[in-house]
């Protein structure tokens, strides 16, 4: 991770945490970095490491000119906390936002239009290391610029890009919301465990461990989810009649479009 100035987080909660922890992992010097954010016991273990904090933007030192800021804030933050950064932007600093909904254009009207902005859309399993992240530059972004924000999020998992921002959209709603759609299927398959007859508390023990075991072989496997379902499913057996249910014309998979265009759809009205 090749930075030319200071890091510079702005929100160090959940995810900016987790972004924080695996930067250090892969040999960010602590001293290089700032983060914006009221005290917390869990910043404790980042100041001990060197790292510097302040409560407000206001309180940063005014001489600190920061090659990157990061901003890890809730969207519904950005709108009053972002013009507090204009002036770091105007000495050179390139943005790399979290901020889901948040437009490229729109940090460049508030930022100034020359600034080099990396959109990205991260997902809460980075909180373990195995995140999928989607990024979208502007103009102003140069090979160095993509690179540096590729590693950053590889720090926490996977990443890809995206030249038309307008991905990003349906990014939020596949992968960004899509953890929370695997655990709901874990609440429903052990829901219906229990109405098969299991005790509840080994039902929801083969739901997330069969859920968590197949994401990863899944993960490890070379061949398509497609084929690794085929060799679960014999012939006339168990599964083949409960995928018979799930694959139906009115299953899974139309319920499944008709979720991912609602949430793309407010993703957009978001944006």
């Amino acid at each position: 991770m090749n930075l030319s100035g200071p890091l510079l987080l702005v929100g160090c909660g959940k995810m900016g945490g987790a972004l924080l922890e695996g930067w250090l992992g892969r040999g960010l010097d602590p001293a290089s970095v700032w983060i914006v954010e009221p005290s917390g016991d869990h910043l404790q273990a980042f100041l001990d490491r060197g790292v510097h904090q302040v409560a407000a933007a206001d309180a940063l030192p005014r001489d600190l000119k920061p090659a990157l800021i990061v901003l890890a804030v809730k969207p519904q933050m950005l709108e009053a906390a972002l013009p507090q950064y204009r002036g770091f932007a105007e000495a050179g600093a390139a943005v790399l936002s979290i901020a889901a909904g948040w437009r490229i254009a729109a940090f460049e009207e508030v930022l100034g239009s020359q600034t080099p902005v990396v959109r990205a859309m991260p997902n809460t399993p980075a909180a373990v290391g195995r995140g999928m992240t989607v990024l979208c530059a502007n103009a102003h972004c140069d090979g160095a610029l993509r690179g540096l924000a590729g590693d950053l999020l590889a720090a926490v998992g996977e990443t890809a890009w995206v030249e038309d921002e307008g991905l990003i959209d349906p990014v939020t709603a596949v992968s960004g919301g899509g953890p929370a759609y695997v655990f709901l299927l874990i609440e429903c398959l052990a829901e219906a465990g229990e109405k098969a007859g299991l005790p509840a508390d080994l039902a929801m023990q083969l739901a997330r461990v069969t859920v968590s075991g197949a994401g990863a072989l899944v993960d490890q496997s070379s061949e398509p989810a497609a084929t690794l379902r085929k060799n679960v499913t014999s012939p006339a057996g168990t599964t083949l009649e409960a995928l018979n249910v799930l694959m139906a014309e009115d299953g899974l998979q139309p319920l499944m479009t008709k979720a991912i265009a609602a949430a793309t759809a407010r993703s957009r009205e978001l944006g």
